[in-house]
């Protein structure tokens, strides 16, 4: 087995934890899930946000993003606005009820990923995401990991 096999499984399992672990505090004390914080958070960063703009900084399916943008509209965080140059497209938008939940919930992420890190030391932090990023940066640039 390489080194790297174990360094994958550890990456992977560190990755599923902290997910659920951030989750579940978040849905007990905002009422969603770290997936959609996700989305709503990126809706927020990326001006003029549509489903692609999602679906490629996530990796995921055009519609998988879809049916999650459709729950976010049900819920009343999202709208749907007609694109200005591309009739066939949409652009995102948060309601004023999306802005208040995610203004809310921000707190919360960085406070639940701030306790669960605590036990690593803050320049092995800083070690750890920017070799992350720069395999990110590597993997993307290389179109590697994306759906379909």
């Amino acid at each position: 087995m390489s080194h790297v096999t174990p360094l994958f499984t550890d990456l992977v399992r560190v990755e599923t934890r902290l997910y659920n672990a951030v989750s579940a505090r978040l849905r007990a004390e905002q009422g969603l899930g770290l997936g959609q914080f996700e989305f709503l958070e990126i809706i927020d960063r990326v001006p003029g946000c549509r489903v692609l703009d999602i679906a490629g900084e996530l990796a995921i399916t055009v519609g998988a993003v879809s049916k999650a943008v459709d729950r976010l509209v049900a819920a009343g965080w999202c709208l749907r606005v007609a694109h200005p140059q591309d009739r066939r497209s949409s652009v995102l938008r948060l309601t004023p009820a999306g802005e208040e939940q995610l203004a809310a919930s921000r707190p919360v992420v960085e406070s639940a990923l701030t306790s669960l890190t605590a036990a690593v030391d803050p320049g092995d932090l800083a070690r750890i995401a920017s070799t992350l990023a720069a395999l990110r940066a590597t993997l993307e640039a290389g179109s590697h990991g994306r759906p379909g």
